[in-house]
């Protein structure tokens, strides 16, 4: 006997549909793309296709872990809990507490919904995230733009006629910051509608490789690149904002720095190529500006940024069909907010700022080794292996070395979370309820579907439970969570004007809300409160018409809606922020500088996540391996034969070469999240790979936002053998 149940995939921001058979021992036999999703349409990659796999891993954890030394003893989950808060409790100083948040975190409904009120409960201000190791600097220039972090525009791909996309590739990743199943297929339509699509980047990607025009581009550089482009904008009069904004003469003047003859000599690109873009953009009847990690991770990543919506703005594309759009997630909830800000606080030891209540995790070892008041002698890893993503990841595992207490929640044993005391690991994710209430933020089409568990729990806690109990713990209070979650948010919602609920009773719109578990329930709230919820007055959005229908819901195209998205302090596009203006001359300073001779950049496989499933046969292997990418005219200048050694300032490494014409000349590339020598995780330890960030630069940041840079790396290559001075 066999059933067939369906659900979102939760291994990239695409959030595609799968269709899945399970046997009656509720073993995965199959995955297909779910064909009436309306969203994703039937695609599948990779990665959605080895679910089952990796679901059923056998060397995820099932029962938590607490360290005796070198060696590891399973437990009960109440005496998992006992060494946690027996731990916690000898914390005299909660600064010394320290949260990291993975990647994963985004992709989890617990993680979602239960690491806020956890970090409130241990009240710290020393959260990290693989936020300052990806994305910060398009949240800081979204923030002080438009008045919030989470008000990134996306492109609207299914009707845009022209798409200038840097540092992205989504035919590998999928899209980031700009959830579309099927990117590949969208940017096809886009050409066959007779759109262009033109890709800059050093590499000559597969996303590239289908592309109008690729245009090579020195790494690091593109916020010189952008601004020759709005440089061009105002110098022939194409400058047709349409919307009123704060700014436009002082970004006028900052672009007076960088004429297109100038930032060519820095990015390589031609001065008639950039002039050219300029006025094919302004030309264009419909046109939108997308960049991605490879422009965040730069030391200029904020600048990068904001310089993208700006050529969106100044262009007249924000805000339009076929533009850069602001999509309407289905648990938006339109509370006051005050404008945003940056740099509430500041690191203890190198007095880097704030940005969306976290600091930069390339200060996290610092933190740790410092002593001190607040040094951080006690960490919490939530689905993270830091060790492998970010900066200097050498010095995070010996750094991890002197902490007090560890304890990490993940289903592996791993390079990070050899070093905790206590593991917990959570449930298959079949067994946990899945809504991607981050990643719909970003969607370039308005959906939203629910995936219930689709196995029971067997007597472990769900995800969310173990969260939950965390913050029991660490706030020293009993009781139930979600009660007290879903009551604050009800008050709130009482108390504002245009809710739909103002002044209505709250243990009476409790006691309406559905859900088998406390999760569902906020669900539950959250969609009937959102822009289509049935509270709200603007739809029957509710957990119980997701679950009637489970392929999902499309809630239609994106819409103009920048009056309800604006919360800048003067209601209008804050278009100079004084943050990115006064940045502007850090950028100025280095526009003569002669680039390395040699610079490292990351690069992206579409059968690889970060760290994560490297222990999935089928995904490694192949394209898929730790190699360095390298152009053919660097092998012979440097007399390079088969492997090399790379040196940076932080450490050298030996890899095997992979000559291609697809990088440009004097930049080579290692994917990242390899690095498993000696790993618990059998099949990532048989092609184990190296740690890029082996090479990475702690000490290296995008100001602004605190982000790591990880493209534009000095190094130096050399055959093996070859003793060389740095």
């Amino acid at each position: 006997m066999t059933s067939t149940v369906h659900r979102t995939c939760p291994l990239c921001e695409a959030v595609c549909g799968l269709t899945l058979t399970l046997d009656e021992g509720g073993h995965v036999t199959s995955v297909r793309g779910d064909k009436d999703d309306p969203f994703s349409k039937g695609f599948i990659c990779p990665k959605g296709a080895s679910l089952g796999r990796l679901d059923e891993d056998p060397d995820r954890l099932r029962k938590p872990l607490i360290r005796e030394g070198d060696l590891w003893r399973e437990v009960g989950w109440d005496e998992a809990f006992g060494a946690v808060k027996a731990a916690l409790d000898q914390v005299g100083d909660r600064q010394s507490v320290a949260v990291y948040l993975g990647n994963p975190n985004a992709h989890s409904m617990a993680g979602a919904l239960y690491g806020a009120p956890l970090i409130k409960a241990l009240g710290t201000r020393n959260i990290y995230s693989a936020s300052t190791a990806d994305q910060m600097p398009k949240h800081v220039a979204s923030g002080l733009m438009f008045g919030h972090p989470l008000a990134i525009p996306v492109p609207d791909l299914d009707r845009t006629d022209y798409l200038l996309m840097l540092g992205a590739n989504p035919l590998e990743s999928n899209g980031s910051l700009c959830t579309a199943p099927d990117f590949p297929g969208r940017l096809k339509a886009l050409r066959r509608r007779g759109g262009r699509l033109v890709v800059i980047d050093p590499r000559r990607t597969r996303t590239a490789a289908l592309a109008d025009e690729h245009v090579f581009v020195r790494p690091g550089t593109d916020a010189y690149l952008l601004f020759g482009l709005v440089h061009t904008l105002f110098a022939e009069d194409l400058v047709r904002p349409s919307h009123e904004v704060n700014g436009l003469d002082q970004v006028r003047e900052a672009a007076k720095h960088f004429p297109p003859e100038s930032v060519a000599r820095r990015t390589g690109v031609p001065a008639e190529v950039i002039v050219r873009l300029a006025r094919e953009l302004a030309a264009a009847r419909t046109a939108a500006v997308y960049a991605r990690i490879g422009t965040c991770t730069a030391e200029f990543g904020t600048l990068a940024q904001w310089l993208v919506d700006v050529l969106n703005v100044l262009t007249g594309n924000l805000d339009r069909p076929g533009g850069a759009m602001f999509p309407k997630p289905a648990t938006e909830f339109a509370a006051r907010r005050r404008p945003y800000q940056v740099g509430r606080w500041t690191s203890r030891v190198r007095g880097l700022p704030e940005a969306n209540g976290e600091l930069p995790v390339a200060t996290l070892a610092d933190e740790i080794e410092t002593p001190g008041e607040g040094q951080v002698r006690f960490l919490l890893t939530i689905a993270g292996n830091p060790v492998l993503s970010a900066p200097h990841g050498d010095r995070l595992d010996a750094a991890f070395e002197r902490l007090d207490f560890m304890v990490s929640v993940d289903p592996y044993l791993n390079e990070t979370t050899k070093h905790a005391n206590v593991i917990l690991p959570p449930p298959r994710v079949l067994q946990s309820g899945h809504y991607d209430f981050a990643l719909l933020g970003f969607a370039v089409r308005n959906y939203t579907r629910y995936s219930p568990p689709l196995l029971p729990l067997d007597g472990q806690p769900s995800e969310a439970q173990i969260l939950a109990r965390l913050a029991m713990i660490a706030s020293g209070l009993e009781g139930d969570l979600d009660a007290f979650v879903i009551d604050e948010m009800l008050r709130k919602a009482t108390e504002t004007p245009g809710s739909g609920v103002e002044g209505r009773d709250v243990a009476e719109l409790r006691d309406a809300l559905d859900g088998e578990s406390g999760g569902e329930r906020r669900l539950d709230l959250m969609l009937r409160l959102g822009p289509y919820g049935e509270w709200a007055g603007k739809g029957d959005l509710s957990l119980r018409k997701l679950l009637d229908h489970p392929h999902g819901l499309d809630l239609g195209p994106l819409e103009p809606r920048l009056d309800e998205v604006l919360k800048t302090a003067s209601r209008l596009i804050e278009l100079a922020p004084p943050q990115l203006i006064e940045d502007v001359e850090r950028l100025r300073s280095k526009l003569d500088e002669e680039p390395p001779e040699i610079v490292l950049i990351g690069r992206r496989h579409l059968r690889s996540n970060n760290s994560w499933l490297h222990n999935v046969g089928s995904l490694v292997g192949g394209s898929n391996t730790c190699t360095l990418q390298i152009n053919p005219a660097d092998v012979a200048r440097l007399g390079l034969d088969g492997e090399a050694v790379v040196r940076s300032a932080k450490g050298q490494l030996t890899v095997p070469l992979e000559p291609t014409d697809t990088i440009m000349p004097g930049v080579v590339s290692l994917p990242h999240g390899w690095g498993h020598a000696g790993s618990a995780q059998s099949v990532a330890a048989e092609h184990a790979g190296v740690s890029v960030n082996t090479l990475t630069d702690e000490s290296a940041i995008d100001v602004p936002s605190g982000n790591a840079v990880f493209n534009g790396v000095p190094v130096t290559i050399s055959p093996t053998g070859v003793i060389t001075a740095h």
